[in-house]
């Protein structure tokens, strides 16, 4: 792969002011002298390192635009390879010129997220740097690009980096045990063995403890936001949005299929969706929305659900509190603008009364109060990101866990009469699963799946 120069568009395709094509290997430096030619539309034979140099790029005598060039001599650069950036008119089609004519001068077009592949690959960032990147890209709100870049900076290689350390010291015990114990009266001890891995997993709970607030950081809360039809879920979605995105109207079942829209809540996502009103229907389409809502409900990681007060509660509201056992949850008492009719004793008795909020969605009562609970509920006001060692990326949170399960089977082995040998793999089977985090024991086709969801040119 490193004998390839590669090439692609770095910048979004559509309007814009400038684009920029980007090239990395080896062959950069002949193919602009190939294809730049300076203000004079003169060739250029040699550029000075890391100088923006103007001019025009020409597909043999054709003029395809005016531009800016940068040449960067590796290894210091993203790639640790040479690298060509140019800086042309932004757009579809003079991007695409300028790539079209680099790729007829012997680039390849480059796969999603080879740039930063190779960037890994020449050591010039870990595994998890390198995953930080496209978090950075994906990031929507402050607190997931914090993140994101603090695994970028290498917070999460440096502490997975000192847990493989000890690990390294315990399997010498182990290996010492194995190889010259035999030639002493007496067994090693086991009781450091013990402490050294009981060390070691409570740092990988801690870790694998974050990752839950990690995943909500990145990828926002779900929210299903529940009740029967006409209580105010269009109304509050609308109010959360601050814009009339759903309809709003007296006539109960008007929303049939779920709406999702996100906020930014104090540098979190809340991703919310709207369901259509639970209730007992002969309506075919409205009972597949309420199937749906139920669903959803399952899945969530929040549960909004909305009374009207204004009315009785009967069987149907019920229900729908049933729906919220094992359920993070927050209850509205909806519609406290209007004569309140319901006995709210019912939802007192049978939920967390911290978690209930009486509100007027029209009036816009209550609306503070619900996004300080969510708040509450999920990072206890909140959101600690900036150096703290937090577990975004699932695939991390899985091999921290093999890894802890495999410690924890090798001791309980020992514990057993298991010989020590017998139990050597395990160790060595977490060691290695915390080297796939950094990408220092990783397969092929893995990391082929990584870069997959990167974007062309990054």
């Amino acid at each position: 792969m490193a004998e390839k120069t590669i090439a692609a568009i770095s910048t979004a395709t559509g309007e814009a002011g400038i684009g920029i094509v980007r090239m990395s290997g080896e062959k950069s430096f002949d193919i602009a002298k190939e294809v730049f030619r300076n203000f004079k539309k003169e060739q250029v034979n040699k550029f000075e390192n890391r100088k923006m140099n103007y001019g025009y790029i020409f597909n043999n005598e054709e003029m395809i635009d005016e531009v800016l060039m940068v040449y960067m001599k590796g290894p210091k650069t993203y790639t640790r390879e040479d690298i060509v950036e140019i800086y042309c008119h932004g757009g579809y089609i003079a991007v695409k010129k300028v790539l079209d004519t680099l790729l007829k001068k012997g680039a390849y077009i480059a796969e999603r997220g080879e740039f930063t592949k190779r960037a890994f690959l020449n050591g010039r960032l870990d595994l998890s740097q390198a995953e930080a990147v496209i978090d950075l890209i994906d990031a929507k709100t402050d607190k997931s690009y914090e993140a994101s870049l603090l695994q970028l900076k290498g917070s999460v290689a440096s502490k997975v980096k000192k847990i493989k350390e000890k690990m390294l010291d315990l399997m010498a015990r182990v290996e010492f045990s194995i190889n010259f114990m035999e030639d002493y009266e007496d067994d090693l001890p086991v009781e450091p063995i013990y402490e050294k891995s009981e060390v070691i997993v409570n740092e990988l709970n801690t870790l694998i403890n974050s990752a839950n607030q990690g995943r909500i950081i990145k990828e926002g809360i779900k929210t299903a936001i529940i009740g029967k039809p006409n209580v105010g879920k269009s109304s509050l979605l609308n109010a959360l949005l601050k814009e009339n995105r759903a309809i709003v109207t007296d006539v109960a079942g008007t929303t049939r299929d779920t709406i999702e829209e996100s906020i930014d809540l104090g540098g979190v996502s809340v991703n919310i969706i709207d369901t259509a009103g639970i209730r007992s229907t002969d309506d075919i389409v409205e009972s597949i929305g309420v199937e749906k809502s139920l669903k959803i409900t399952e899945e969530s990681d929040l549960v909004i659900a909305i009374f009207d007060v204004s009315k009785p509660f009967d069987d149907e509201d019920e229900k729908i509190i049933e729906l919220l056992n094992n359920k993070k949850s927050i209850i509205l008492l909806n519609k406290h603008d209007l004569e309140v009719k319901a006995d709210k004793t019912l939802i007192y008795e049978k939920c967390d009364k911290n978690n209930i909020i009486e509100m007027s969605i029209i009036e816009d009562k209550g609306i503070q109060e619900l996004e300080d609970a969510i708040l509450d509920m999920f990072f206890d006001g909140e959101i600690q990101v900036n150096n703290t060692i937090m577990i975004t990326n699932i695939r991390h949170r899985d091999l921290l866990v093999k890894a802890r399960d495999n410690i924890i089977s090798a001791v309980e082995g020992i514990k057993m009469g298991m010989p020590l040998d017998a139990t050597e793999i395990d160790f060595r089977n977490a060691y290695t699963q915390l080297g796939e985090i950094t990408g220092e024991t990783i397969e092929e086709d893995v990391l082929d799946k990584i870069f997959k969801d990167f974007c062309i040119g990054k």
